[in-house]
């Protein structure tokens, strides 16, 4: 693994280019593997070093920092200003270290904090980055409303480090809620929904509003049934509570009230506990209609996977525990359940024995291929890696 000083590191991007080596981009390098197996041996070329925050401007609710610099550092100097970056940690957050804020704009998966505050892609204000010839270029500004040049942002966001190399982000940081609370409700998935489709048409804004599979409910010391995690925030106990009694209005079922220690620690559970995936686990991003996402839950197809979605967007995270065995013909199944729904499935870890593609063709398939070519013509960068593009030629 390459990881040079922030003054070399152009010189060693300008060197893979003269030696048309394949290389992977990375971040604090804990989650590698996930996504599609690189088809060419490569290099790793890590920003670990550019770890720092080169800007903090709290009145703008800005801040500037290098990719290398992890989510929870970079929480921990915003919390000393009372402000946040209202993003997810990324999921196995615990075993596997913090991961890098380059990591989260490269694979662009937002949590359930999305359902109020948007997605990372939503958040970036401005962008530096690495072309594959070792070029500097630069996006968007240090400013919220700043729109000048092309959106680099957005299509860096997600691009799995198939185009460049991120070297650092301006983001729009947000105040610390003083209040939090969660709610949690269980009960028939025909009763969640209907209380899951009233929230997300009421007035009440949630930070989020997740469905748990019931299996991760029971992992999480729960009754073993499908559950609806709802967080809620605001600058006022008063407000919170009159929330959290126009909800109870709603259902027939007692919700279960948590403060915010309790919120967190189910929250961890969501983000894969502390036990880290089994050698022979898989892990998926899923996604479906968001007013489908109890069939997909309900379904066959789903076994005893634990999962976690968010009901306004429809996507979330889905792993084996470990405990019983699951065949690729089963995640198969699954994709294709996702896709009759209104959505998709990426595997984003699966066993050594399994090679089942990370992602199916888009429909765009061409013009992804297209921008590719532009950006990384000697097709140098992830090989075998373009969000899209099930099979990327050689």
């Amino acid at each position: 693994m390459l990881s040079p000083a922030r003054e070399e590191l152009a010189a060693v991007v300008r060197a893979l280019h003269e030696e048309q080596t394949p290389w992977l981009p990375a971040g604090c390098s804990s989650r590698l593997g996930w996504g599609p197996r690189l088809n060419l041996p490569h290099r790793v070329l890590s920003v670990a070093a550019l770890d720092r925050i080169l800007e903090h401007n709290p009145g703008d609710f800005t801040i500037t920092v290098e990719a290398g610099a992890s989510l929870e550092a970079v929480q921990a100097a915003l919390a000393a200003e009372g402000q946040w970056l209202a993003l997810d940690p990324p999921w196995g957050d615990g075993p596997l270290g913090a991961g890098s804020i380059g990591g989260l704009v490269a694979r662009g998966m937002a949590g359930g904090y999305r359902q109020r505050y948007l997605g990372v892609r939503d958040q970036i204000i401005g962008i530096g980055l690495l072309r594959s010839d070792g070029v500097a270029a630069r996006a968007g500004g240090k400013v919220v409303k700043n729109v000048a040049g092309y959106d680099l942002m957005r299509l860096f966001c997600g691009s799995w480090g198939s185009l460049g190399l991120i070297t650092e982000v301006t983001l729009r940081t947000l105040p610390q809620p003083p209040q939090r609370r969660g709610l949690l409700g269980q009960g028939p998935l025909a009763e969640l929904a209907c209380l899951a489709r009233w929230l997300l048409g009421s007035s009440l804004s949630p930070e989020r509003i997740d469905w748990w599979s019931a299996d991760l409910a029971a992992a999480a010391g729960l009754a073993a049934e499908p559950l609806l995690l709802i967080g809620l925030a605001s600058v006022q106990a008063t407000t919170l509570e009159e929330q959290i009694v126009c909800i109870a209005g709603h259902t027939d079922r007692a919700a279960r009230c948590l403060d915010p220690g309790g919120l967190e620690r189910l929250l961890s559970e969501a983000r894969g506990g502390a036990a880290g995936l089994p050698e022979q686990g898989w892990l998926l991003r899923v996604g479906v209609a968001p007013d489908r996402v109890d069939q997909l839950l309900a379904a066959p197809e789903w076994g005893n996977l634990l999962g976690s979605i968010a009901a306004g967007s429809g996507l979330g995270l889905a792993w084996s525990s470990g405990q019983t065995p699951v065949a690729p013909e089963a995640i198969q199944s699954l994709r294709l359940l996702c896709r009759e729904l209104g959505g998709h499935l990426t595997v984003l870890e699966q066993p050594q024995s399994s090679s089942l593609p990370a992602w199916e063709d888009a429909p765009s398939k061409p013009l992804i291929e297209a921008v590719k070519r532009q950006f990384d013509p000697l097709n140098q960068l992830a090989p075998g890696r373009l969000p899209g593009v099930a099979a990327p030629a050689g």
